[in-house]
């Protein structure tokens, strides 16, 4: 009796045995039937009972739809996408692969699976993180990013990356890039380094060098999370990501282009908030009597108002903080962009598409067949579409544009160049508005900054040029002006945020009568609007610096006092 063996409590007994027999010969029957079903239908089949889904495949649908739906994306790789449905031949699955095509930019295809295959797959649900994700790409949680508020210095950033590995590298860097409040991220491979760059209010800073060495995992890294090809070097790509947080989305766009030492990365961070946060016409920074003028023109029923200058200045912030004043129940208002870069609610946003020849021009004959009262086009670049802009101006629809200039003064002289006819520019036209964006000075270290001589002298003489007429008059004997010490809030840059600078240019009859003339240029423009009170970007600068908004040094930097 000592030698016999116990039986095992754990182990099955025959019957247990024969059940899950019986269940798994019933399964594979289905699975079976299914398959058929599948072959009649027309679409493929799968089993996804111990296939490997990433959780950057499964994660592009969202659990509540995945579950109402019975459908789950099991694959996702550079330019394929593939869901599966218990039900594939409904048309609400067809719209969730369009949505999945939409947020990857991949082609996409419609799989058949079983209830077993569903349910067995949708467990993989309960495993991904429930807080901050990354579509297409890891998990970035609110501990993550908080770890990181404590760095007042980018020597902290480079110290704590090269502790970790690359996935967590690629990771640091976008969120302290999101707490930095930074526009891009630039990581470039140099001969012996790969070089990370953040650009912050506008200008690029220098934040960390990693081993050249990482360089072929890092950059195989930001290609997996933005659905890029990863043995595609030798030429451009173009991928994103999208970043779900709590109380917000972020759309980082990646830009690949192959250079001597291996690809550029730049990814550009979209903040969908930030058209909230920073278009508000009120709030913009124009300043006394050109704020008045220009909200004038802006409640007229018809006509233009076209932004100038480079690229980065703002314009598309004055142009959705335009729409968002306009925007009401009663207004209709159409864009055209190239890209929509946020999504404003109650206006209806279109975009360009080359591809498919959807043009500014093709788009702008489109969108007036729609009865709109305002119509913002993202920018015009030829003569058919400041054509039909002007056209749709003169016929009782507001138009607000951009066209690349370096001043107010310079927009006229560019239309006549495309080959705009005056006759129809001149009534059409609204006002000009010219812009560049300086930094702000941080409130939390400011102090006064004591200017050279020649750097006083000159700053004195572009203020002492400010038109009487435009109340702007400040008085030069008692003038101080701030710069940012540099401090734990700014990183050390003395700098934080941006705030705009601009020239106002209300067409009146002289200024039209100038552009009939055919003798147009843009300095005589510039004397005339000067003076009619136009303040200059730079006089602009100089009172928003008296006004202890921005440094001399960096009014000066951005605009020219000519």
């Amino acid at each position: 009796m000592a030698d016999e063996k116990l039986p095992s409590l754990s182990a099955p007994s025959g019957a247990e045995k024969l059940t899950e027999k019986m269940r798994e010969i019933e399964l594979k029957a289905k699975e079976r039937e299914v398959e058929q079903q599948a072959a009649v239908g027309g679409f493929p089949y799968i089993n996804l009972v111990g296939f490997p889904i990433s959780p950057e495949a499964i994660i592009l649908i969202p659990k509540p739809q995945a579950l109402e739906l019975k459908v789950l994306c099991f694959l996702s790789a550079g330019e394929e996408v593939r869901i599966a449905a218990v039900n594939p031949g409904l048309p609400a699955i067809q719209e969730v692969l369009y949505q999945v095509e939409e947020r990857t930019g991949a082609k996409g295809a419609i799989y058949v699976i079983s209830e077993h295959s569903f349910e067995t797959a949708a467990k993989l649900y309960d495993a991904l993180p429930t807080i901050r994700k990354i579509t297409k790409g890891v998990a970035i949680s609110e501990e993550e990013l908080k770890k990181h508020e404590g760095i007042t210095d980018f020597t902290a950033l480079e110290g704590e990356l090269k502790k970790v590995n690359v996935t967590d590298i690629v990771t640091i860097l976008v969120a302290t890039a999101l707490n930095a409040n930074a526009s891009d991220i630039h990581v470039e491979a140099e001969e012996k380094a790969i070089v990370v760059r953040y650009r912050l209010d506008g200008i690029l800073h220098e934040v960390a060098k990693l081993p050249a060495e990482l360089w072929a995992k890092v950059v195989s890294r930001i290609k997996l999370l933005s659905g890029l090809k990863i043995n595609v070097t030798d030429r451009p790509q173009d991928g994103r990501f999208t970043i779900l947080l709590t109380n917000d989305k972020i759309d980082v766009r990646v830009s690949m282009l192959p250079t001597t030492w291996g690809e550029s990365v730049v990814m550009r961070i979209l903040r969908a908030s930030g058209a909230g946060k920073t278009a508000d016409f009120n709030n913009l920074g124009i300043r006394g009597r050109a704020f008045t003028e220009l909200a004038k023109q802006i409640e007229r029923p018809n006509g233009m108002i076209i932004t100038t200058g480079p690229t980065g200045s703002g314009k598309t912030t004055t142009l959705y903080s335009i729409l968002k004043k306009l925007n009401s129940p009663e207004m209709k208002i159409i864009t055209l962009e190239d890209p929509v870069e946020y999504k404003l609610e109650g206006i209806n946003q279109s975009q360009i598409d080359h591809a498919k020849d959807y043009t500014f021009a093709k788009g702008l004959r489109s969108i007036l067949r729609q009865d709109p009262d305002v119509v913002m086009v993202g920018e015009i670049r030829d003569l058919e579409t400041a054509e039909i802009a002007i056209q749709a101006a003169l016929t009782g629809h507001l138009v607000i544009s951009t066209i690349h200039t370096n001043s107010a003064a310079g927009a006229i002289p560019r239309f006549l160049s495309m080959g705009v006819k005056g006759f129809l520019l001149a009534p059409a036209l609204n006002a000009v508005i010219g812009q560049r964006l300086v930094r702000r000075i941080c409130p939390d270290c400011i102090v006064e900054d004591k200017l050279s001589s020649e750097l006083l002298a000159r700053a004195k003489k572009v203020l002492g040029d400010i038109p009487a007429s435009s109340g702007e008059k400040p008085d030069l004997s008692k003038v101080k002006f701030y710069k940012g010490g540099g401090c734990k809030a700014c990183m050390g840059l003395g700098f934080k945020g941006r705030i705009g600078i601009y020239e106002i240019m209300i067409m009146d009859k002289d200024i039209e009568q100038i552009i009939l003339s055919g003798e147009v240029s843009e300095y005589k423009m510039l004397e005339v609007a000067v003076s009619k009170g136009m303040v200059t970007m730079a006089q602009d600068g100089l009172l928003k610096a008296l006004d202890k908004l921005t440094s001399v040094e960096e009014v000066f930097r951005t605009a020219s006092e000519d």
